[in-house]
């Protein structure tokens, strides 16, 4: 009776009110975020994007723990270069080109230099103790980061693109709490189905967790420019899931709704692209940012969507890390 008590006057403080023992589980991977936190190195490929305190060493560092490595894309460029070309061949052949449901667009020779420049970056993360990598050259050379950065969220690590730090934070989180890659989206409304349109061209394909199957999908180009390579995953229809972005580092942007098509807006959206049906659209668009966000396009715009309704467990998870939640719809 005490703890809602606490929990307003700031203790770090959740309640299990359950029989469920598993209830346990739960809430002992929860405890473990904020250590895990403090202990991540993430990577920033060029100039960080997204909100001021996001984006700044110092404050992210003092608030959520991280530590901001900074890295030059010309050492990307670099490692690229020195990676095996065997080893870049069999990485393209046995996880992407053998396991495609198709291959529509891109050749052989795109796929196995996009597959270069994951075992190059992997690397790195490697010799720099990293959990998470975001770049905002992420479009540029020697390849585009699609691929790589699927791969990095299938083994339960972070790629992020466009250099956005709110996005990369967001999956960091949800990654140490319940062990499920994020997918970065540009969202759009169908107010006639009370549905989010979720797009993009950098998706995990196991997206049940490192432990999980493989999504099925397809290798493409990356969409806006039609060169690269990216993919289009085919997600679970009737999959809840949740949409969230913690902002300013101090605020969850939470909604939840189901996978209820598999889209294709090719003139509008990304290679892989969701229908979900939300509480309220309406609501959604009227309350976009919940009057905390702020920044260029894509600040306002990307969300990360996750497999699962975790609303209980970031409202736990907030009070923990001293977060607040606003609900978007």
């Amino acid at each position: 009776m005490y703890v809602p008590r606490w929990q307003k006057a700031g203790r770090k403080v959740i309640l299990l009110t359950s029989s469920d023992y598993s209830e346990m589980d739960r809430a002992a991977a929860l405890l473990c975020v904020p250590v895990r936190m403090r202990k991540s190195r993430i990577l920033v490929v060029g100039n960080p994007r997204g909100t001021g305190p996001a984006c700044s060493a110092e404050q992210l560092k003092k608030r959520l723990g991280p530590e901001i490595v900074p890295i030059d894309a010309q050492r990307i460029i670099a490692a690229h270069k020195a990676v095996d070309p065997t080893a870049a061949e069999a990485e393209a052949m046995n996880y992407w080109i053998k396991q495609a449901q198709k291959i529509v667009e891109p050749s052989r020779a795109d796929i196995i230099n996009s597959a270069r420049l994951y075992l190059a970056i992997k690397d790195i993360m490697i010799a720099e103790r990293a959990q998470a990598v975001t770049s905002s050259h992420c479009m540029g050379a020697p390849a585009k980061g699609c691929l790589a950065f699927s791969k990095l969220n299938d083994l339960g690590l972070v790629g992020a693109c466009e250099g956005d730090m709110d996005s990369t934070l967001t999956m960091l989180i949800f990654a140490y709490a319940f062990g499920v890659p994020g997918f970065i989206s540009d969202p759009l409304f169908d107010t006639s189905k009370n549905a989010v349109i979720h797009a993009h061209c950098t998706s995990a394909t196991r997206l049940d967790g490192p432990a999980g199957s493989r999504a099925p999908f397809l290798i493409r180009t990356q969409c806006d420019t039609n060169q690269g390579v990216s993919l289009e995953v085919r997600m679970r229809v009737a999959q809840p899931i949740t949409c969230a972005k913690l902002v300013n580092l101090d605020t969850m942007l939470i909604s939840t709704g189901t996978i209820a098509e598999l889209t294709d807006f090719y003139d509008r959206g990304c290679r892989t692209q969701i229908t979900t049906t939300v509480a309220d659209a309406r609501k959604m668009v009227r309350n976009w940012g919940a009057g905390v966000l702020d920044g260029d396009m894509m600040t306002l715009l990307h969300r990360v969507v996750f497999y699962g309704d975790r609303t209980e467990s970031i409202t736990d998870l907030a009070t923990l890390m001293g977060l607040s939640v606003v609900e978007e719809a």
